[in-house]
């Protein structure tokens, strides 16, 4: 056996690169947290005043911006299917308080209503009724009787079709309702599953009723709402999702700036500072020494974050330009390498900078992570987002004969008349993420 030495370079992280980065991609709750055990494990940090707050003049002045171009929006005919932001603030009342509350203008025996607040507790997100009247009886001790007539009295409450065990219960709730007793009744009742797949001719034979009549009741049924309760808060509302970063107009160009109300603040303890410099125990010394090394990792780490993150968001503005100008049907197509490029910066720093953070603009708060998408290429040379093909895909299925629809393969074939050449699979795999139906579940026959 030979032995022989060997000089080699080989790059390994320290603990506080390691820091550093774990720090960079962690959204601003996450964040808090981890400032939150750091300031109970290490005494020599403490936390700074936060910057002064903006003037009253100042706060409207953004809020006025922030909210003035959904108005010009509106108005310009933006499509609400393209990168469609995210909403910021959950419903204020859930499904049962909604309910309760009309239950108790109502006068019930004393017997009725503590049946009528066990169907409530039963009902799911949705206001389906899980259990049936004598499932709820037997766990309630009440009598079947009593439990059914509950079930009943919430089934007369808004939104109509609370209560219903099962969807054809739920859509007929709804046609009473509204005065119907026809032939949308029954088909809910018999043939939902035929409406379903668009057999109108099936209906027909079954029900003998014409065509237009067939397809004027699905068209009513298709209106109804199969989740009336979904609308509602859950019974834990969800948070606020605050923005990292916002975009302002500033005369011809945009402005970035970080949300400071979420941004930490953190300085050295004074006390703990003093102690180590004045302090004659070289244990004592010792230990706050490295808790005030570790403290200033966390700051550096919380520094560089701050930098990147706002580095980051200059960059996807001064690429994404039109979009913040013209609205989300002018997003472009956008990489990681784009921005790192642009910056000077690893694509891998990128990614970890806009990992779980938000944007908030005139258009509302989108993830950072939207702007980004691959082009697809046009004959014409042209790169057009994924969200161009769908409107394309969209408006050929609306557009199509729907005794004959279009298949994947066909779309695949009119696109690429357009200038735009999908793959089959592309194309089947827009149309998924559009909730539409392959060519067998939309023909109606």
């Amino acid at each position: 056996m030979e032995l022989s030495l060997q000089m080699k370079q080989t790059q390994k992280l320290s603990p506080q690169m390691i820091q550093t980065l774990e720090i960079l991609q962690m959204g601003n709750l996450e964040l808090q947290e981890y400032v939150e055990k750091q300031l109970l494990e290490n005494p020599m940090l403490d936390r700074g005043e936060q910057k002064e707050q903006e003037s009253v003049d100042q706060l409207l002045r953004r809020m006025e911006w922030l909210r003035g171009d959904s108005r010009r929006m509106r108005g310009s005919g933006e499509s609400k299917d393209t990168m469609m932001p995210l909403a910021v603030q959950p419903q204020t009342e859930g499904l049962q308080e909604h309910l309760r509350d009309q239950v108790a203008f109502k006068t019930l025996p004393r017997e009725l209503r503590r049946a009528v607040e066990q169907v409530l507790a039963g009902l799911d997100s949705n206001g389906y009724l899980t259990e049936s009247a004598e499932e709820l009886a037997g766990r309630s001790g009440q009598p079947v009787q009593t439990v059914q007539r509950a079930v009943e009295l919430v089934q007369e409450l808004d939104p109509a079709g609370v209560g219903a065990h099962s969807l054809a219960e739920c859509l007929e709730l709804q046609l009473k309702r509204r005065g119907e007793s026809g032939l949308a009744v029954r088909i809910v009742r018999e043939h939902l599953e035929d409406m379903a797949k668009n057999h109108y001719n099936r209906i027909m034979q079954r029900t003998g009723a014409s065509r237009e009549a067939v397809q004027r009741a699905c068209k009513l049924i298709r209106s109804l709402d199969p989740k009336p309760g979904s609308g509602f808060a859950a019974a834990e509302a969800p948070g606020y999702l605050i923005p990292d970063l916002l975009v302002t107009a500033k005369g011809e160009s945009f402005a970035v700036t970080l949300n400071e109300t979420v941004e930490p603040v953190l300085m050295v303890n004074p006390y703990y500072l003093k102690l180590l410099n004045e302090s004659e125990d070289a244990q004592v010394r010792e230990y706050l020494a490295s808790k005030l090394r570790q403290a200033e990792w966390v700051t550096k780490g919380i520094a560089q974050r701050r930098s990147t993150l706002l580095r980051c968001g200059e960059g996807v503005v001064a690429l994404q330009e039109d979009f913040f100008r013209k609205g989300p049907r002018h997003l472009r197509p956008m990489t990681l390498a784009d921005v790192a490029g642009r910056l000077g910066l690893h694509e891998s720093t990128v990614s970890r900078a806009i990992k779980d953070k938000y944007l908030q603009c005139s258009y509302g708060v989108f993830p950072m992570s939207s702007f980004f998408s691959r082009a697809l290429q046009a004959a014409s040379g042209e790169e057009i987002t994924p969200e161009r093909a769908k409107e394309a895909i969209r408006a050929l299925i609306q557009e199509e004969d729907k005794k004959r629809p279009l298949s994947d393969q066909k779309l695949c074939e009119l696109l690429a008349g357009q200038g735009l050449t999908l793959a089959r699979r592309t194309v089947a795999k827009y149309r998924e993420a559009m909730g539409i139906l392959p060519a067998a579940g939309r023909r109606e026959c």
